[in-house]
């Protein structure tokens, strides 16, 4: 690591969150705040490839604290996963004098961090923004609560036209290898099943509940089914409900990316802050190779090789909460 850190660069790779504007804010005025220069690569990986990079001031973030998406884009680079196109990065990084990079997004975007780190040298932080809180290191993942509160409000309004026409909806939301997001909404809003990826789905044990409520006359439920569940995502549960329950006017609605946009929600405002300022107090303390996390409401610096290696596994206690309360 070089003896002091004075121009950084910062981008947003991966999938977008809500809240990846407030980390930014946060990187950027904090860093200027310490006598630090700031550039922004555009387009995460393929940016710095194609030297897509300029440098931020206070204005560069103003406003924009309340938006959801990026404003520094984000993009997919196959060139990036090369040699090649790694040292062919780093250049424009070198040439502008960066020695510190923090990255905004979830596994993959690490992984190309610590790419760099590794072949280069340059000192990185990993900031989580990602709406699936898969990341090992971490109590709250930038963007999250703006996903689930979405996702729960969407399965809110459904079950008003469930109660109006006494129907069965089958609501899937985002979550291909981790079911977050279909536990909290799916807790929250009453729902009748959670299908998760981190538990087999017993379709058995669905059509046993769902017929032992058709014959008390519960007609109108809810099964909130991750997209990564491994029985096969709504439409699946549904066509089997359907034809095992005939008596049941069962319906779909997949919920897909209106989940990763919109206005970020306080906490995670608050949260894309917090960590934004201590990756600048990273650097300045001679800490990289970092995911900036918030474990037990405090700062918590994991290596990046153990956030994306371990996983973040949901408590088993939840299952227990969910199968008494739909009963």
């Amino acid at each position: 690591m070089p003896d002091k850190i004075n121009k950084i660069a910062v981008l947003t790779s991966g999938g977008d969150s809500p809240g990846m504007n407030a980390a930014l804010r946060a990187v950027v005025r904090t860093a200027l705040y310490f006598g630090m220069d700031v550039f922004g690569i555009m387009r995460g990986y393929s940016g710095m490839l194609e030297d897509d990079i300029f440098e931020m001031d206070s204005k560069s973030v103003a406003n924009i604290i309340q938006r959801g998406g990026t404003i520094l884009k984000s993009a997919r680079c196959k060139e990036f996963y090369t040699p090649e196109g790694r040292k062919k990065a780093y250049a424009n990084l070198e040439k502008r004098g960066i020695n510190g990079l923090i990255v905004i997004g979830g596994d993959g975007s690490f992984t190309g961090g610590m790419k760099l780190q590794s072949e280069f040298g340059l000192p990185v932080i990993g900031l989580p923004g990602t709406i699936d809180k898969d990341l090992f290191g971490t109590d709250f993942t930038i963007g999250f609560d703006t996903a689930v509160n979405t996702a729960l409000e969407a399965i809110d309004k459904i079950r008003d036209t469930a109660d109006a026409h006494d129907r069965l909806f089958i609501v899937e939301v985002m979550g291909r290898h981790t079911g977050y997001i279909a536990l909290h909404s799916g807790i929250a809003a009453g729902a009748e099943n959670i299908l998760i990826p981190e538990s087999a789905t017993n379709i058995e044990d669905v059509i046993a509940s769902l017929s032992e409520k058709e014959k008390r006359k519960k007609l109108v439920n809810i099964v909130v089914v991750a997209e990564g569940d491994a029985f096969g995502g709504a439409n699946e549960v549904a066509r089997i409900i359907k034809e095992r329950i005939p008596g049941f006017d069962t319906k779909v609605s997949i919920l897909g990316h209106i989940q990763r946009g919109g206005s970020p929600t306080c906490l995670d405002r608050l949260i894309a802050s917090r960590m934004g300022y201590h990756a600048i107090e990273a650097f300045m303390n001679g800490i990289s190779n970092v995911m900036v996390g918030i474990v037990n409401n405090k700062i918590e610096y994991t290596p990046l090789e153990i956030a994306i290696r371990e996983k973040h596994t949901i408590d088993p206690d939840w299952l227990r909460i969910v199968k008494i309360l739909a009963s």
